[in-house]
């Protein structure tokens, strides 16, 4: 069972503490603290709060898409939010038939069912490895995610099932592929999952990725929020409201000068932005420490306004939400190793989503949205869309007749919308095991500064949106106090 304080309204007032940056971890932390008595003002830049979790019309008037994230697996399955009454407060789950697609050369998809049983059957000779690889961690997914996406060197709560976890999770994704399958479609299907990590396929725990989110597609599925990915950060908004928190928007904090008077900051910031802001306010070798911190690959992303569905030649694509384009695991391997030699492979890995096929208010009647992305070295500037819609192409011909509108997203595009994004990076850092596992330094969310913490991804456990960055600086800050 989840083992999470559950849901407070407010305890005597312990004090003010202040937010910088309304990203899912700024909100959990926010939201965290007001638990605790607090009286909470979070400090958002941008003019919506949500960070990359922000729903906009970018490209024709009608068509409303997720500026980062779109699908949400961590998020359904966050030990922190699942104690949230956000469904109270607007959050709706949708769940494609299948979590996840992967179309093939040969015209066929390899699926990613919800169920063993389906996806047993739908995996053929590795389907019994497949089961008994994932079934022990989604089986006990709150248990598991208590452990994993808690602050690093804690004592596990499950140490038999953390320790099933990392047979294979600090191994290579490509070995451990090879290990358990004998067919190529279910070694290219791991391998989508685990280029997540933006690490090579032959790094050290580019497994572990794979682990995590196979397993919370058979545990939690990989839902979309009806709305798009707005909707859960206005329900984290409307919940820290009525427990007495306050949201300021399009306001920007340059430095600590301008915060009110408060007894914690946490920042939802990555080193980056916190050297910029806190100047005097860290110590030199603290400060030297986070300007080593390292940021990862990026992304180039598009946005599509489509006047029909994607035309894939697979029509089972067409149940999932998500889509992962790359063909077998040896090409994806190819185009994760391109880039972190600084380049981008003539046939990219592409991560596509297409909402509207099961949330239609999110598009005219009858049209539609997709988004797709590719890994690309940080702060690339090339253009790589011919490279995406080739690939698109590839396995759905006729794609970009259906194309009434797009919006291309650089890296430094990308930043110039949420300047958590560094180079395009959209994981706060690094993913390596590590500065996994100490990011942003051996300190992990506390500074040189007593009163000053970092909540946000570029902390313990890293990308997603699941808040638990934000959870974990929250209780720090709170032990610490008392």
């Amino acid at each position: 069972m989840n083992q999470l304080p559950q849901n407070r309204t407010h305890e005597s007032q312990q004090g003010k503490a202040c937010v910088i940056g309304a990203g899912p971890n700024g909100l959990a932390a926010a939201i965290a603290l007001a638990q605790s008595g607090f009286e909470v003002r979070v400090f958002e830049a941008e003019p919506q709060p949500g960070g990359a979790a922000r729903t906009l019309d970018l490209t024709l008037p009608g068509f409303h898409h997720d500026f980062g994230s779109a699908v949400h697996p961590m998020a359904a399955g966050s030990p922190f939010f699942q104690t949230l009454p956000l469904a109270d407060h607007g959050l709706e789950w949708i769940h494609s038939p299948a979590p996840l697609a992967h179309p093939l050369d040969d015209g066929t998809a390899v699926m990613l069912e919800r169920s063993f049983d389906d996806a047993q059957a739908a995996l053929g000779e590795d389907g019994a490895a497949w089961r008994s690889m994932m079934e022990p961690l989604a089986s006990h997914w709150n248990n598991f995610t208590e452990d994993i996406l808690r602050p690093p060197l804690s004592i596990p709560r499950h140490p038999m099932l953390l320790a099933k976890f990392a047979q294979d999770a600090l191994a290579s994704a490509r070995f451990v592929a090879r290990r358990h399958f004998r067919n190529e479609r279910a070694r290219a299907l791991f391998a989508g999952l685990a280029a997540h990590s933006f690490l090579s396929l032959d790094a050290a725990a580019s497994a572990s990725f794979g682990l995590v989110l196979g397993a919370a597609a058979h545990a939690v599925g990989w839902p979309i929020p009806r709305g798009g990915s707005q909707s859960i950060t206005n329900a984290l908004c409307r919940y820290l409201e009525t427990l007495g928190g306050v949201v300021h928007t399009s306001s920007p904090i340059e430095t600590f000068e301008q915060l009110p008077p408060c007894e914690l900051t946490l920042c939802d910031l990555t080193p980056r932005q916190l050297i910029s802001i806190a100047g005097e306010k860290l110590s030199p070798g603290y400060r030297n420490r986070l300007q080593r911190y390292r940021y990862g690959p990026g992304v180039f992303k598009v946005d599509y306004a489509l006047s029909n569905p994607i035309p894939w030649t697979a029509p089972e694509c067409l149940r999932a939400a998500t889509v992962h384009v790359g063909g077998s695991m040896d090409e994806i391997a190819a185009s994760e190793a391109a880039v972190v030699h600084g380049k981008v492979a003539d046939r990219p890995f592409l991560i596509v989503v297409q909402p509207t096929l099961f949330d239609p208010t999110r598009a005219p009647e009858g049209k539609h949205i997709a988004w797709a992305y590719c890994h690309v070295p940080n702060g690339w500037n090339e253009d790589c869309l011919n490279a995406i819609e080739d690939q698109i192409e590839r396995f759905a011909p006729g794609f970009r007749d259906s194309v009434l509108a797009r919006r291309v997203f650089t890296p430094a595009g990308l930043e110039g919308m949420d300047a958590n994004l560094v180079g395009g990076d959209i994981s706060g850092g690094a993913m390596d095991l590590r500065q996994l596992v100490f990011r942003p330094t051996g300190l992990l969310y506390q500074t040189s500064a007593s009163d000053l913490y970092l909540c946000s991804s570029s902390t313990p456990p890293g990308g997603g949106v699941h808040g638990m960055c934000g959870y974990n600086a929250a209780q720090v800050a709170l032990r610490r106090m008392k």
